[in-house]
Parts: C-alpha cells; sequence; structure tokens
C-alpha cells in the first residue's frame, strides 16, 4: 500500500473516532440537560391538588398555584370535602415525576398571607397544570384575586360545568359571593 492511501486510512480512523466521542459527548450531555434544565424544578411532596413542595436549587419552597382552587384534604378544622382526594390524585398523577417549571404572574402578589409562593405549574411539555385542573373538573376557578389569565381559567371552567365532569358531576359546589363557587360537601 501506498504510504499516501495509509495516510489516508488513519486520518479517517481518526475522524471517524472523533466524530463518534463527540456524538457520544452530545449525547450524554442531552440526557444532562433534560435531567437539569435551568428554570426546571423537582417535587419533593404533594400536599393536595392546589400546592406541592419543590426543591429550588437546594432549598424546600411551598408552592400555591395561581388561579386555582381544589377541594379541600388537609385544611385544618375542616373535613376532606367531595372530590378533594380525586383532585390531589390528579395532580400527582399530572406531574408525577416530572420536574416542574414554575411562572409568576405580574398582576399577582409573590406569596399569599401563608407564605407559600404563589406561580403558574407547567409541565416540561408545555401543560399549565393550574389550567388543566380546571378544565378537567378537578378544581374551581379561583377569581378571588386579579392574575392575567382569568379569561382562559373562567372559560375552562364554564367547559368543565357544561360538560359535566368531575367535581361538577360528583359534588354540589355552592357559588360563592365573589363569583366563584365553594365546596361546603365532605368526601363520601
Amino acid at each position: 500500500m501506498s504510504r499516501i492511501h495509509l495516510t489516508n486510512r488513519r486520518l479517517l480512523l481518526i475522524l471517524a473516532l472523533a466524530l463518534g466521542a463527540v456524538i457520544i459527548a452530545f449525547g450524554h450531555l442531552n440526557d444532562v440537560l433534560k435531567k437539569h434544565q435551568p428554570g426546571l424544578y423537582s417535587v419533593n411532596r404533594f400536599i393536595d391538588g392546589d400546592t406541592i413542595i419543590v426543591n429550588m436549587n437546594g432549598h424546600t419552597e411551598k408552592i400555591r398555584f395561581i388561579g386555582v382552587d381544589t377541594p379541600e384534604t388537609h385544611k385544618p378544622n375542616t373535613p376532606v370535602q367531595c372530590y378533594g382526594p380525586a383532585a390531589a390524585a390528579f395532580t400527582k398523577s399530572t406531574i408525577g415525576h416530572s420536574r416542574v417549571r414554575l411562572v409568576s404572574d405580574s398582576l399577582s402578589t409573590d406569596r399569599d398571607r401563608y407564605g407559600r409562593l404563589l406561580r403558574y405549574v407547567y409541565l416540561p411539555n408545555g401543560t399549565n397544570v393550574d389550567q388543566e385542573l380546571i378544565r378537567t373538573g378537578h378544581g374551581f376557578y379561583y377569581p378571588y384575586f386579579p392574575f392575567t389569565k382569568t379569561k382562559q381559567f373562567a372559560a375552562a371552567e364554564q367547559s368543565a360545568i357544561a360538560s359535566h365532569i368531575g367535581l361538577w358531576a360528583s359534588c354540589h359546589p355552592t357559588p360563592s359571593d365573589n363569583g366563584g363557587y365553594k365546596m361546603d360537601e365532605p368526601a363520601a
């Protein structure tokens, strides 16, 4: 074999090995980025349908979903309410082991009176968990404080009511004075 031909083969072999190493490294980097995307947080605990605890860079933070209220399961001096366990289970199964993106709202305060961080909760695929709870009848649109997604959440609730799904099929929510609903009915 000629010397030039042998040099070209070595060069091709080196390039192929280098390209393979780059592909392997990129694949590993892609896995790392998927697992550690900036702005995505792991859920440490599910409190109920509208409250979770997340790990924010080593610090735990209680998150209250903006614009939605689910029937109670853990409120002191309040019995477990109709559809509360179903709403809590829905939130847990919807989020699963996914990391969540937390988004503030320019019209909302940063924290509620209990010190919980108020945020929209998004899945990595872009699903807004707050709105999904309302759309599927697992929670109420919560009109008591201003937030930018008011119209979308109110429309999602009207659709759930009209479709007679979730708590709208299983419970008897009572309209409140401020345009929302409350749940006085205990769980069955």
